[in-house]
């Protein structure tokens, strides 16, 4: 691996490139594997300025739907523009039956959020209307890595259809950013994300993220959590992302699985960090 790439890499986290601030860890394959998915894995320790890696050149190079991973930004938007007011925001049920029975009911932003509807979303994409999405999103230089995205007649699909694209090293710089409230974005749209993003918080740690599903352009399943875990006040920060190309696969439980099992792995959860 190169030290040029490394570096293009580390500096979209604003620390010194150094060989000594990277760490490529291919040990990680063994999750992948046992999974059967294809994938890459980054965790960035804010503390130390260090950055490993599973699969760099996926991590920094290849870009993929955010899937639901995009209600982060979504949410920010609905509540700069003031679409909605907070996390208990409503929109009501349409009545349309869409397969995922969780989702038929009138529903909090944070509900949607956490069970990842999709309908809710999309109908509060409408309610911020293109122009403001595309000034968000311009603002925020997203899914830009291939040139400026601009959004066709999908304001309500295009972070589902492979319009929009981001790489796992963007949902990793995203997220680090809204821990410090460094998107531009007001600090209380930032803490009412954060908050909906809570999953487990104890003695030992907390664990916040997003998760996403979506198919590639290939019709492979995708999927993604991106978040941090804090120990002692001290943030760590994560992007996995696995394809499978079966599009059947269980995301749900291996996302969690191999993200877990990574974290064990390097010592979190026992509030030794």
């Amino acid at each position: 691996m190169s030290r040029w790439i490394l570096c293009s890499l580390v500096s979209i986290f604003f620390f010194a490139c150094s060989p000594n601030n990277v760490e490529v860890d291919n040990d990680l394959k063994k999750y992948f594997d046992e999974n059967k998915v294809d994938g890459t894995f980054g965790m960035f320790d804010n503390g130390q300025g260090r950055f490993t890696v599973y699969n760099l050149p996926r991590f920094s190079d290849s870009a993929y739907t955010p899937a639901s991973t995009f209600k982060i930004i979504n949410s920010l938007i609905g509540l700069e523009t003031g679409r909605v007011l907070d996390s208990s925001a409503i929109i009501n049920w349409d009545s349309i039956d869409r397969g995922r029975p969780e989702c038929n009911r009138n529903m909090t932003m944070r509900d949607a959020f956490r069970i990842s509807c999709p309908p809710w979303y999309q109908e509060l994409a409408r309610r911020i209307g293109k122009p403001a999405m595309q000034k968000w999103l311009d603002t925020l230089g997203y899914a830009s890595r291939y040139g400026k995205f601009t959004i066709g007649n999908n304001l309500d699909t295009f972070w589902l259809d492979n319009s929009a694209k981001v790489t796992a090293d963007e949902e990793l710089g995203i997220v680090k950013k809204l821990y410090f409230d460094q998107l531009p974005f007001q600090k209380r749209s930032q803490r009412i994300v954060r908050e909906m993003m809570e999953w487990e918080k104890n003695a030992n740690y907390s664990l916040y993220y997003k998760t996403g599903w979506g198919f590639t352009e290939k019709g492979h399943a995708l999927g993604w959590i991106v978040g941090w875990i804090e120990e002692n006040q001290h943030p760590y920060f994560f992007a996995l992302q696995l394809e499978s190309p079966d599009k059947n696969y269980n995301m749900k439980e291996a996302r969690i699985k191999i993200l877990k099992g990574i974290l064990k792995q390097y010592g979190f959860m026992e509030g030794k960090k």
